[in-house]
């Protein structure tokens, strides 16, 4: 066999393929808490459909059960862990801020 007709060839790798990530008894609902927080990133936002492997029809079901489960305060819209670190870093530039803010009045007092 020449060169030519060997690069045509497919090399026979074997592959798993994946589970879907729904089953077909599944139900797509607001109420279903284990199947919708698989779909949620760790701040709380949806995730692609190429991260989830979903079709279209799923990945548009998946977002209004969310988008649901949001309103109707069963989901956070966001993670709360997140919100108290952004928190604690933010009191401690103000402090410093402040601190600027009087030594600029204290020099200006003097003139």
């Amino acid at each position: 066999m020449d060169k030519s007709k060997r690069l045509f060839l497919k090399s026979k790798r074997s592959f798993r393929r994946r589970l879907p990530p729904i089953q077909s008894g599944d139900r797509i609902d607001y109420r279903n808490m284990s199947l919708i927080s698989r779909f949620i990133s760790e701040q709380g936002k949806i995730l692609s459909r190429r991260v989830n492997r979903l079709t279209l029809k799923e990945q548009r079901l998946i977002t209004i059960a969310i988008k649901q489960a949001r309103i109707l305060s069963s989901l956070p819209f966001l993670n709360n862990e997140k919100q108290f670190e952004r928190g604690e870093s933010t009191a401690r530039n103000t402090g410093f801020r402040n601190r600027k803010k009087k030594a600029y009045l204290s020099i200006e007092s003097k003139f």
